[in-house]
């Protein structure tokens, strides 16, 4: 009976870590709040930035500029590869615009600044598919300059502070099972 009651509670612990690991994330396009801008040359593209990334299905995109100034254009393909600002697919001007990552696949961006998209103020943010980590259950690691860890940006909901309430209460059964053993 112990055994059986040991092998639940491993079972419940891993389920919820496999729940804290696949919590979606914020990040801060380029890394870095001043990044959507005209870049000063072809290393700073965020084209480069975003190829290192790795984008999760629910992630967020989140831009921070001057919403007088400059917008965020979302597109497709052929407009991008354009710069074709007359039918975006949605159009965002606030200056802190923030962009769930909804489907596996690429999602096209450009500046809707007159001539900034020609001058290479654009990105491509290729979603992999959630299938790639169906077996394992957890997400890839993000790169240290890709996590969005500043304060400035709240949770979207509960659910990530639910998330990681499970993982701590996971924490805990594990704590009393390695008591047990003990």
């Amino acid at each position: 009976m112990a055994a059986y009651s040991r092998s639940v509670s491993t079972s419940v612990l891993f389920f919820f870590l496999l729940l804290g690991f696949s919590a979606a994330k914020q990040v801060l396009v380029g890394g870095k709040i001043d990044a959507w801008k005209v870049p000063s040359s072809e290393a700073d593209s965020l084209n480069k930035w975003s190829q290192k990334a790795r984008f999760q299905v629910d992630d967020y995109l989140v831009w921070k500029y001057d919403g007088g100034k400059d917008s965020v254009l979302q597109v497709q393909k052929e407009d991008y590869a354009n710069c074709n600002t007359s039918k975006p697919i949605n159009e965002y001007n606030d200056g802190n615009t923030k962009v769930k990552l909804n489907r596996p696949g690429p999602f096209y961006f450009i500046s809707g600044a007159k001539g900034h998209c020609e001058n290479g103020e654009k990105i491509v943010v290729v979603v992999i598919s959630p299938k790639r980590n169906r077996y394992i259950g957890i997400s890839p690691s993000p790169s240290p300059s890709q996590s969005l860890e500043a304060p400035a940006i709240a949770p979207t909901s509960s659910a990530t502070a639910l998330k990681s309430g499970l993982v701590v209460m996971g924490m805990g059964v594990l704590a009393m099972y390695v008591g047990f053993l003990i």
